[in-house]
């Protein structure tokens, strides 16, 4: 009897933990099989001992999801991940639950548990999830991701990572402290550009790269808008749904505007990483990582049109330098955005498409420009040309294209796209292709470069020690503005 009250208070996941205990021990184990290998496929290794297949769980198993920011980008990714049909999203969390933006994603999935505060959603035990999805602005990634990763959940959290260079690199501390799996969201490092580059990369035909452009001259929210302005803008009534203290996390206190929410938060530099830490994930991800290139040695501000040190400029253009990596010689990666600052076009570039994977933002679906984001990558006898997220390279120009087609290697196909990965990842099937430990660099360099826009300066970086090692002021801003009373715990590793 005594054993039917206890199980009794069990929840779903220490019910789901005590049959497999039992199972186990019913087939002659001698100790207890973790959920992800019973029943499952093996572990499979080839002579090098690099894993070929991971453990996998029973494929009928599904990934319960507790979701944290839920509208707008929020909505899509919930949705690209109920596409996946290896998840059930169980729990959703937003400060702003019941509002416009919300109600669709909280009407489709009307059984999950919801929270206003996400410290509530991962502190209780009423609801057992077993992986964490954040769609916050850029300022929250960081406190919410932390506090998932310490209660030992396997995170997504979109990009960039978060919005200071020292609150990245506690996320990729905490990572490998708590062991646990993570995805950056800039979905396509799961796709064709991906596996294309690594596939060049290795067979030689991308080597001895030295310069790389990348371009996203679209029209942002901040544009037009008056770059005279000191101060932020005026307070108005915060909407009864909204939580705004909430809201603010770690930021210090402002008063609320509508063009601090719902996406305007991208243009001040407080609470987002403007054009390059939206766009730069999704240019920039599959040649950061297949050349090596780490963190920069400088970064200067070539053209800051319409600098203020509130919102983001007009127009910039950036220079990023890498040094030489092992044979590989130093390169120069230049980022142009605003809407007439193009970059110069190689001789025979040819057209310029939209790439098809490109998700419609809040403002609506990005429009077809003369000149739409991508990247033009330099190397000593070839020149490529590419968009963003998961489209393909080309050679350019036609002709010498036409001379490679006989010598280019066999790309694989990706077996997931980025949404499946991480759930498969959560599952023992696959590794995530962007964790913390690839997508934080990555994100640094985005930090580094809105320091640069902001001081309107140009900055010498220390990769060993991760110092600027020429400005004082901007080196004491690698940590951000000291955290609001009362959320200083996230800092603490």
């Amino acid at each position: 009897m005594k054993d039917k009250i206890n199980q009794s208070k069990l929840t779903s996941g220490e019910k789901r933990r005590d049959f497999i205990k039992k199972s186990a021990l019913a087939f002659g184990a001698f100790h207890i099989i973790p959920s992800h290998v019973l029943f499952s496929k093996p572990e499979i290794r080839n002579k090098a001992g690099e894993i070929v297949q991971m453990a996998s769980k029973v494929p009928s198993d599904r990934v319960n999801l507790a979701c944290i920011g839920i509208g707008n980008r929020g909505e899509q990714v919930i949705n690209d991940f109920d596409r996946t049909g290896l998840s059930n999203v169980v729990a959703l969390c937003d400060v702003d639950m019941g509002a416009p933006h919300t109600t669709k994603i909280m009407e489709k999935h009307s059984k999950a548990k919801r929270f206003k505060d996400f410290r509530e959603l991962l502190d209780q035990k009423e609801v057992d999830f077993d992986a964490v999805i954040i769609c916050t602005p850029d300022f929250s990634h960081f406190p919410i991701t932390m506090h998932a990763m310490a209660s030992g959940k396997p995170v997504y959290v979109e990009k960039p990572m978060a919005r200071t260079f020292q609150e990245v690199e506690l996320m990729m501390k905490a990572a490998k402290k708590y062991g646990v799996i993570t995805q950056m969201g800039n979905q396509g490092h799961s796709e064709a550009n991906a596996f294309q580059f690594k596939a060049w990369v290795d067979a030689g035909i991308i080597k001895d790269v030295d310069a790389i452009t990348c371009h996203m001259n679209s029209r942002r929210r901040w544009h037009g808008w008056d770059t005279s302005m000191t101060s932020y803008p005026k307070a108005e009534p915060i909407p009864e749904t909204l939580d705004w203290d909430l809201w603010l996390t770690t930021a210090e206190h402002h008063d609320y505007n509508k063009d601090f929410a719902n996406g305007q938060w991208r243009c001040w530099y407080e609470f987002g990483m403007g054009a390059l830490g939206d766009w730069g994930a999704h240019i920039m991800d599959s040649f950061h990582r297949y050349l090596d290139l780490g963190l920069p040695e400088e970064i200067n501000a070539v053209n800051l049109k319409g600098h203020n040190p509130l919102f983001y400029p007009q127009a910039t253009t950036l220079d990023f330098k890498f040094p030489k990596r092992g044979k590989m010689p130093a390169v120069n990666v230049t980022w142009y955005d605003g809407l007439e600052n193009l970059p110069p076009l190689p001789e025979g570039y040819g057209s310029s498409e939209l790439s098809a994977d490109i998700p419609a933002a809040g403002t609506g679906q990005i429009e077809q420009r003369n000149l739409n984001p991508g990247k033009i990558i330099y190397g000593k006898d070839l020149t490529f040309k590419g968009g963003s997220h998961g489209s393909t390279l080309s050679i350019i120009p036609e002709e010498a294209a036409n001379d490679m087609k006989s010598s280019l290697p066999e790309v694989p196909e990706s077996s997931s796209n980025h949404f499946a990965n991480f759930l498969l990842a959560c599952k023992g099937e696959e590794k995530t292709r962007s964790p913390f430990e690839v997508s934080g660099p990555l994100s640094q360099i985005f930090s580094l470069g809105v320091l640069a826009q902001q001081m309107n300066t140009n900055l010498k970086f220390d990769r060993k020690k991760k110092v600027i090692t020429n400005n004082k002021v901007a080196n004491e801003l690698l940590n951000g503005t000291p955290p609001r009373k009362g959320w200083e715990e996230y800092y603490k590793l």
